[in-house]
């Protein structure tokens, strides 16, 4: 059955990785219908809104988004770029990807880390007798999506009815109580139960299906113990039912250290949302920066599928784009696994893995070179040579 994909350029160099995946996907025989859906900063500037009602409305009607880059701003910045016809009417801008996760509940956030052999800027550390080793990593962080510091819910001069509440905390009566409110921003972190058990049971559930030995919970129970506490809890609980595969616990300060220590010791690791955030990106710098890192993010319904890189404005303008498409097929990948079509999947990665083996085609961030338009020059692939290097290593 031919599928229908909402695809979401968004902004800055979204566009041109995504329409290169769009290619990845032709060339492996995915037959689907692609329907353009609005999102962005643009959008935010001209409407007021970054992420469209009309949007919405896609995704609850197709369920399955690829989604390229979004380019989020400091509060003083996306008020002075709204239309002026917009200002003043008490608008504020929220990041569209965040908003999208909490409409449609995607919370289950999947970022696979993986090395791929030959790629340059693999992690390598010094071993014994001045040895270079480049351990194997290999390692999916499942990072609860919706709740905790990306809840959203938060104040700068907290009303009457949050600061009484505050203020009914002792620490907080003590600590604060002489901060004029005015000057006081509060961010709060709030975890559910049963929010937890999902993402607790997604990561369980993956590590025994692909044969991971140790799940990993990653968090900072003997600070925040309310929070991490309860997922620390919740996850003793679950891997009662998985007897075959080791629960780990780590605090996302000391997993910081151990990420260069001994990654390769590492298998699926469960984060609440800031600390996943962090510690996705750490492992995605073991194995080639973001120019590698895909990401799913998960509802029951509605799945969208992303690149975990910014916008990289400063880039989406050259005649020739240069950067590394890789991350947006990999996402690619992970929608093909979500939909049934692994065959596909196993196909696309297996092609990466001969180009980056190979060594003929490298993006410039492999090459190392400082992103310019004069990369080209220097032996960097543009974007286009390196997805037709992948569709060539396809067949």
């Amino acid at each position: 059955m031919k599928r229908t994909v909402v695809t979401m350029p968004g902004d800055g160099i979204g566009g041109a990785v995504l329409d290169e995946t769009l290619r990845v996907l032709e060339a492996v025989g995915f037959e689907a219908d692609y329907v353009h859906a609005d999102i962005g900063w643009e959008f935010w500037k001209k409407e007021g809104n970054p992420l469209p009602d009309r949007t919405i409305d896609l995704l609850e009607k197709y369920k399955i988004a690829l989604f390229g880059a979004i380019t989020s701003k400091p509060k003083d910045k996306t008020l002075a770029e709204l239309d002026p016809s917009l200002q003043d009417k008490g608008l504020v801008y929220y990041s569209p990807i965040v908003a999208m996760r909490q409409h449609f509940n995607l919370d289950v956030c999947m970022r696979p880390c993986k090395a791929f052999t030959g790629n340059p800027l693999n992690f390598i550390r010094r071993g014994p007798a001045d040895t270079i080793e480049e351990p194997p990593v290999d390692v999916v962080i499942f990072r609860q999506n919706t709740e905790g510091l990306y809840g959203g819910v938060e104040w700068t001069d907290p009303p009457d009815n949050v600061y009484d509440a505050l203020m009914s905390h002792p620490k907080f009566e003590k600590n604060f109580a002489d901060v004029p409110r005015k000057d006081l921003a509060v961010s709060t972190r709030i975890f559910s139960r049963n929010a937890c058990r999902r993402i607790l049971t997604a990561a369980f559930e993956y590590a025994d299906k692909f044969g991971y030995k140790s799940v990993t919970i990653c968090e900072k129970p003997n600070v925040i113990r309310e929070t991490s506490g309860m997922l620390r809890e919740e996850g003793r609980k679950i891997s009662e039912k998985y007897p075959n595969i080791d629960l780990w616990e780590t605090n996302i300060d000391a997993q910081m250290m151990w990420l260069t220590k001994n990654p390769e010791d590492y298998g699926v690791i469960i984060s609440s949302n800031m600390f996943g955030d962090i510690v996705s990106d750490g492992f995605a710098g073991l194995v080639g920066g973001l120019g590698f890192a895909c990401s799913a993010n998960i509802g029951e319904e509605v799945a969208v599928f992303e690149p975990t890189h910014g916008s990289a404005p400063k880039y989406a303008d050259y005649e020739v784009p240069i950067v590394n498409p890789m991350a947006m097929i990999l996402s690619a990948c992970m929608m093909l696994d979500h939909i049934g079509e692994t065959e596909k999947a196993v196909r696309i990665r297996k092609a990466i893995e001969t180009v980056i083996a190979e060594g003929k085609i490298r993006s410039y961030d492999m090459l190392k070179l400082k992103g310019s338009q004069d990369v080209l020059e220097k032996g960097a692939a543009s974007t286009t040579e390196m997805t037709d290097a992948i569709i060539s290593a396809l067949n």
